[in-house]
Formats: C-alpha cells, sequence, structure tokens
C-alpha cells in the first residue's frame, strides 16, 4: 500500500513539474516570429532596448524574399542587456531572431539557470548550444551568449529545398565509405 501511495505521489508530482514548465516563447520584448516586417519594425521603434535605427539597419540578403534587420544596442548608447540582434524574413515574414547577449553585463550561467526554471532541460545539450524545442519553434542558447529563436516550419521548408543531389564524386566516395 504504502509503495503504490509512493509511486502516485512520484507519478502526480513529476507531472506537475512537466505541465508547470512554459510553453516556449516566439520571441523576445514583444517582438514575434512570425510577424510582418512592417510590424517588427514599430516594435523595434518602440522598444529602445534593442538600439534600432531605422531604414538604415535593414538590407536585402541574396535570394528570394528574404531581408535581414540588424540592430546595436550598444553602438546606440542604449542601457541594454543586449548588443547586436538579428531578425531574417522570409516571405515577408520573421522567422530567425537572434539576440546577441551583452557579455559584460550577463553571463551565459544566469541565463541558461533562468531559461531552465522557465522551460525544463533542454531538448539538446552540448559545450557550443543549449536548444529547446516545439513543434513550431527552436530556442537555443549558444556560446558565447547569444539566444536564438527559429520558426521550425520555415527553417525546416528552406532546408528541404536548398538539398542539392551529390555529385558523381560524391556518390562514388559515399560508395565507398559504404563498402568499408
Amino acid at each position: 500500500m504504502k509503495k503504490t501511495i509512493a509511486a502516485a505521489l512520484f507519478f502526480f508530482t513529476a507531472l506537475f513539474v512537466l505541465v508547470a514548465q512554459n510553453a516556449l516563447p516566439l520571441g523576445y520584448g514583444g517582438i514575434r516570429l512570425g510577424m510582418t516586417l512592417d510590424e517588427v519594425k514599430e516594435r523595434l521603434k518602440k522598444n529602445g532596448e534593442f538600439g534600432y535605427h531605422g531604414e538604415r539597419d535593414v538590407s536585402l540578403l541574396p535570394g528570394e524574399n528574404r531581408v535581414l534587420i540588424e540592430t546595436d544596442a550598444k553602438a546606440r548608447g542604449v542601457s541594454s542587456f543586449l548588443d547586436r540582434c538579428y531578425f531574417q524574413f522570409y516571405k515577408g515574414r520573421l522567422y530567425i531572431m537572434i539576440i546577441n547577449v551583452d557579455r559584460e553585463r550577463m553571463d551565459h550561467y544566469s541565463i541558461f539557470s533562468a531559461l531552465c526554471k522557465k522551460y525544463g532541460n533542454p531538448t539538446s545539450l552540448s559545450p557550443e548550444k543549449s536548444e529547446w524545442k516545439s513543434d513550431t519553434v527552436t530556442m537555443s542558447l549558444e556560446r558565447p551568449l547569444a539566444i536564438k529563436y527559429v520558426d521550425t516550419k520555415v527553417f525546416d521548408e528552406l532546408n528541404a529545398a536548398s538539398l542539392v543531389p551529390l555529385s558523381a564524386a560524391e556518390m562514388t566516395r559515399e560508395l565507398f565509405l559504404d563498402s568499408l
């Protein structure tokens, strides 16, 4: 009887911990993955933490439908925990957000601990990065000190579209390696 009660208590405690963890965020500072270019520009204007300078921070990337906004809070003299931030768009929608954190004001361990407390342990962990994943977003904490939000569906779509068939030399190499 005591074992059954202990097992049930353990089960419900574990269940509570899983339910209590928050869903992964789609962004930071009022900016979320999936927003349009104009929506992100407006939010950046309203949130001085990013150090947005306006249109001069916007550039076109090689390839179709790709725009990049690069902000620099440190260069603008903004009192912020942020350094450079990058907002990458595809088909007019934000799909990657990279926030470089000011290493003079914040440390990797503090951010890692806060993310683990709020979202649970990372899905994958390596010396270079810690990664949390859901069906819609991949959030990673990368070294030296950057937080990255990626729209999983758009990223997978772009990755699949960029796959190039192997050349004859690459295929021969693969066949050789397979024969070992």
